[in-house]
């Protein structure tokens, strides 16, 4: 059961406000719980910790930061049934998927916990000239200061998680603002952090709405900010001045099937299926186009329509619900326009394609035009269309003929075919043997094009939240 009010934090504190938000159960449409909201000043007062916070934080020992990050892993593993179900309730997340992130949740933070004492630098040898001779350098890293996150509504754990986890590995103190649509996760999370020894001010999760978090974006004494979420990020990083700027802004991901996989399309099947169709395609990385071999394409269809139709949609607290809602009726609708729209130019639905309130049925189309809006633009949402390539490169061309360059999936056994796809698929991570929304917690995460800049995954978050700072010296 979730709490009848959730708390914000302030400086590691929890605050409660008179003024406070309703979070909505996204498949019911009623009211789950309320979250108390910041006043006028909080946003200051959190940034203020925060610098005050800088050098307690800085000094906190590596050793230190990793107490902190285990005890939260065991808190969540304590709390996970709450965790799951706050989840489903909040996102409409169906409660094995639910599962599956506080499984990632978890991970993130052992990671973090892990990269939290080899932080480490290097010596360098500067005697490359006799005029050298007796100089020493030496390398490490060292917290950027007051960080500031963004965070979207589909993963309200485990994205937050990718940002709080290595913010506290690195020494960072940070103000966080959850989605207002999502919040209860992250209010969670803070409630753990509570329980530990962090320095005053380290963190500050406030409940705000668009409007009043600028400061997170505009002022200077943040040294990095890190967005997940739409275009609207590039305005952010515009608006986001000297600072540094991380942008996870999702995609429109590919798959190729190639020629060689007609007695493997049983397993290719359920793999889209799940890539397209998981969590009700709400994923930066969830499969939106279909590329197969003209000769394998037909069976591959007839396969990935009866599987799709299997799917059963409903309440995401029943165990064997595979298909949600959507986050709220307007993306649902949004969607089934596009959907609309691609079938007056002449796209065939294969199946799907029917919308009551937020739940838009998993849909499959195919001959769908090249500048529709479900092939260019990001569907976020239980669609994934099909199309047939007869050459290698054909499929290549196709892939890349997106704005967006997140991952992309092949299938293939080709190993030349594999290596030509990790070269000329213009992504940022190429995903061979299975769908492009597989990601694990450790790897470098993030695209190239209009998907985002910089990238995550906790190591390499941890080095855009630190500096190399060098020391050379001579022997006296």
């Amino acid at each position: 059961m979730l709490a009848k009010s959730y708390p914000y934090y302030l400086a590691n504190k929890p605050q409660t406000s008179k003024e406070s938000m309703d979070v909505v159960d996204k498949y019911t449409g009623k009211r789950a719980t309320r979250v108390a909201v910041p006043d006028a000043d909080a946003v200051e007062k959190a940034i203020v910790a925060a610098v005050k916070a800088t050098v307690p934080m800085r000094q906190f020992k590596p050793w230190a930061r990793q107490a902190v990050l285990q005890h939260c892993v065991d808190r969540f593993i304590e709390r996970r049934e709450e965790l799951a179900y706050a989840l489903c309730v909040e996102a409409g997340k169906p409660i094995k998927d639910a599962d599956g992130e506080v499984t990632r949740l978890i991970e993130t933070f052992r990671i973090a916990a892990e990269e939290a004492v080899r932080i480490n630098g290097e010596t360098i040898n500067l005697e490359i000239a006799e005029r050298l001779n007796g100089y020493h350098g030496y390398t490490k890293r060292v917290p950027v200061g007051p960080v500031s996150f963004i965070t979207p509504f589909n993963f309200p754990l485990n994205l937050v998680a990718h940002k709080v986890a290595p913010a506290i590995a690195a020494g960072c103190p940070f103000v966080l603002k959850p989605a207002e649509r999502t919040p209860i996760g992250s209010l969670i999370i803070g409630e753990v952090l509570a329980e530990t020894d962090l320095p005053k001010g380290a963190f500050s999760i406030l409940t705000l709405d668009g409007k009043h978090a600028s400061p997170l974006v505009e002022d200077p004494r943040f040294k990095l900010l890190s967005f997940t979420g739409s275009q609207i990020g590039w305005d952010l990083k515009t608006k986001a001045g000297n600072k540094k700027v991380t942008l996870e802004l999702g995609g429109n991901a590919a798959c190729i099937i190639d020629a060689d996989q007609g007695s493997k399309l049983d397993r290719v099947v359920d793999r889209l299926i799940f890539g397209a169709f998981y969590q009700s395609g709400q994923s930066c990385i969830s499969v939106q186009r279909i590329y197969a071999h003209a000769s394998i394409y037909e069976a591959l269809k007839r396969k990935l329509v009866a599987a799709t139709r299997k799917l059963k949609a409903g309440d995401p607290k029943k165990k064997d619900v595979f298909i949600g809602p959507m986050i709220d009726e307007a993306a649902a609708e949004r969607l089934q326009r596009w959907i609309d729209e691609a079938g007056k130019r002449g796209a065939k639905l294969l199946c799907g394609g029917k919308r009551k309130g937020a739940m838009l049925e998993a849909t499959l189309m195919e001959d769908v035009p090249t500048d529709a809006k479900v092939n260019r633009l990001e569907a976020f949402g239980p669609f994934a269309l099909l199309a047939p390539f007869k050459r290698f490169d054909e499929a290549v061309a196709m892939v890349n003929d997106s704005d967006y360059g997140l991952q992309a999936g092949i299938f293939t056994d080709s190993l030349a075919h594999a290596m030509r796809a990790w070269d000329e698929l213009e992504q940022g991570g190429v995903i061979v043997n299975d769908i492009p929304s597989f990601r694990v917690d450790n790897m470098p995460y993030g695209g190239l094009k209009l998907s985002g800049a910089g990238r995550e995954g906790v190591r390499y978050a941890i080095e855009d939240m630190s500096e190399l700072r060098l020391m050379v010296m001579r022997e006296s």
